[in-house]
């Protein structure tokens, strides 16, 4: 099927948004291949190193991801000696590993090689005023859906 056939729903936000983020998760998939991880973790990685001790709740909540889904992640980061997990009574805290650090410059590298390769494509000003505008869209769909 060709790009035009689906013409009939260049108007439906939720085609158009998933086809977005098939597409974006492709490339990003790609760019961040250099970290030996899937984007996702990596952007997980992220929040574990800024702050260590984090507790899955809030980086579920940051990267509007279910507890579920993320818990499933750091299972298989933990795995890989990218995370650790540590009990205090009901609570559990995140703590990135050595081997999450040395790979830190890695993911900086694939995150901004991935934001040259789209704003060759649609330019900066547009990327960057749609990324804007897909954030905040996001954000004010997840407040009406609370």
């Amino acid at each position: 099927m060709s790009s035009e056939d689906c013409s009939i729903f260049k108007n439906c936000l939720f085609y158009s948004a998933n086809a977005l983020a098939r597409t974006i998760t492709r490339i990003a998939d790609e760019e961040f291949s250099i970290t030996g991880l899937p984007s996702q973790y990596c952007f997980l990685l992220i929040l574990v190193i800024e702050k260590p001790s984090v507790q899955p709740k809030e980086l579920a909540e940051k990267l509007s991801l279910t507890p579920s889904t993320v818990s499933r992640f750091l299972d298989k980061m933990e795995e890989q000696g990218y995370i650790i997990r540590a009990m205090d009574g009901k609570y559990t805290y995140i703590t990135p590993t050595q081997k999450a650090r040395k790979n830190l410059d890695n993911i900086r590298r694939a995150w901004e090689n991935l934001y040259r390769r789209y704003i060759e494509v649609l330019g900066k000003e547009f990327a960057d005023s749609l990324t804007s505008s897909i954030y905040l869209s996001n954000k004010k769909l997840n407040e009406q859906a609370k």
